[in-house]
């Protein structure tokens, strides 16, 4: 791994220039604006983990990034009788990636840093991104177009391996402390 003189990964260099990039901010307000529209009180503390004791968005991400992997490897290595499994795999990682992009603009909103809205933005455009290609994937498959929604959804996986970084860089190296830990804000 090629890091700078500060000990930075190129990954790491790159997840801070977004910090800095205030041509991101237009996207920044469009995402603050669709956290700020979450319904306050009980059901907003729920999405952000108040129960679990710790954020509820990384568990969430399980459900969608799981199926989606798993019906990669049935793509990759299942053959023709594993089709129908990786369709409807495909298609419950789309179902599952609503409640989990809620509980994500639910943690969005306890970002409290201007560098930090960056980075998350840019997060939640990829994964928006993802989870539009893996629609699309799973409408080909149901179109009967099975190997163009594999080279879709394969595509799809790629951004959303970006965008885990970005995420795993808000939580850990930036150490948002209330998307960290929703109990903070109790």
């Amino acid at each position: 791994m090629t890091t700078d003189a500060a000990g930075r990964s190129t990954a790491e260099r790159l997840a801070v220039s977004l910090e800095n990039a205030s041509s991101l901010d237009p996207l920044r307000s469009f995402y603050r604006g669709v956290a700020d529209s979450l319904p306050k009180g009980r059901v907003l503390e729920e999405l952000r983990g108040r129960t679990l004791g710790h954020a509820l968005h990384p568990l969430m991400t399980d459900l969608p990034l799981g199926t989606w992997m798993s019906a990669s490897l049935l793509d990759l290595f299942g053959g023709r009788r594993s089709q129908d499994a990786a369709r409807r795999l495909v298609g419950a990682g789309v179902v599952f990636a609503v409640p989990t992009a809620i509980s994500g603009f639910a943690d969005y909103g306890r970002l409290h840093s201007t560098g930090a809205e960056r980075v998350g933005s840019v997060h939640a455009m990829l994964n928006g991104w993802g989870l539009i290609a893996y629609t699309a994937s799973w409408l080909l498959r149901r179109k009967g177009r099975h190997r163009a929604g594999v080279m879709v959804a394969l595509a799809a996986g790629g951004g959303l391996v970006v965008s885990g970084y970005l995420g795993g860089h808000l939580s850990l190296r930036k150490g948002e402390p209330e998307a960290a830990s929703p109990l903070a804000a109790l």
